[in-house]
């Protein structure tokens, strides 16, 4: 049986258990001896928090990328056929999370679940047309798909826009595919 006084809040604090703890060590005291100011206090604890970038919170190099990707020093990536470019350990995470955020669902670990199904792996990305296996190549292609064989529009992958992701988001975004499909195990596995 729940008790009375918890009974709108125990889902709430049962996914933030530290929040129950914060709650109930420091902030409801200081809300009940002081109306006011409490309140104040709490709402600069709250704001504090929510306030904090995310890397403060989670560190600013994701651990897969520092594991996986090999990404402890700067990694140079093709820019172009003649033309490399480093790309730090924290510009592969800003990659990662714009892959997690935007295409994850559709190439979970670099494979392709809906039709075609071709994979991000380094072999298939050179084995297209135009190859996609540097950062300018990928970066057009996610501008304006197109098929496999460079025959047409692609309307399976969505067309990266100025509006949705700015140069620098969809260079660290392609970079993140570059070097997951040069160095992550079982990175664009065609088959399952």
């Amino acid at each position: 049986m729940q008790q009375a006084g918890r009974k709108g809040t125990q889902g709430w604090f049962q996914r933030a258990h530290w929040l129950e703890i914060l709650w109930l060590a420091i902030l409801r005291p200081v809300a009940s001896r002081w109306r006011v100011a409490g309140w104040v206090v709490i709402g600069c604890w709250i704001g504090a928090i929510a306030l904090l970038p995310q890397g403060a919170i989670a560190g600013p190099v994701d651990p897969y990328v520092a594991r996986f990707l090999d990404a402890s020093e700067p990694v140079e990536l093709p820019l172009d056929a003649d033309t490399t470019r480093p790309f730090s350990a924290i510009d592969l995470t800003a990659g990662k999370r714009l892959f997690e955020e935007n295409c994850k669902n559709c190439h979970v670990g670099g494979s392709t679940l809906p039709n075609p199904t071709v994979p991000l792996s380094l072999a298939a990305l050179k084995g297209a047309t135009p190859p996609r296996d540097t950062i300018n190549r990928l970066v057009a292609f996610l501008r304006a798909p197109t098929t496999y064989d460079g025959s047409e529009e692609a309307l399976e992958c969505r067309r990266v826009s100025e509006d949705w992701m700015n140069q620098t988001q969809v260079e660290n975004l392609s970079a993140f595919i570059l070097r997951s499909a040069q160095k992550a195990p079982g990175w664009g596995t065609a088959d399952f």
